[in-house]
């Protein structure tokens, strides 16, 4: 009961975005680190302000 609820709770954040650090970062591991000369990976704080920013960029209304 408890590995379905792991279960379930893991999809909720999937879904909604929570887990997007996690996946970044998971993300450089597998693809990035392994190049030389890189900067290390966003810290949480710049990920998500960065996430913001390019979310909010521009005009965003329909009229």
């Amino acid at each position: 009961m408890l590995k379905r609820v792991s279960v379930l709770w893991q999809n909720i954040r999937q879904l909604s975005g929570d887990d997007a650090y996690e996946r970044y970062l998971k993300h450089y591991a597998e693809h990035q680190a392994a190049q030389e000369n890189l900067e290390p990976p966003l810290s949480r704080e710049a990920y998500f302000k960065q996430w913001q920013d390019s979310k909010w960029r521009g005009m965003r209304r329909c009229c």
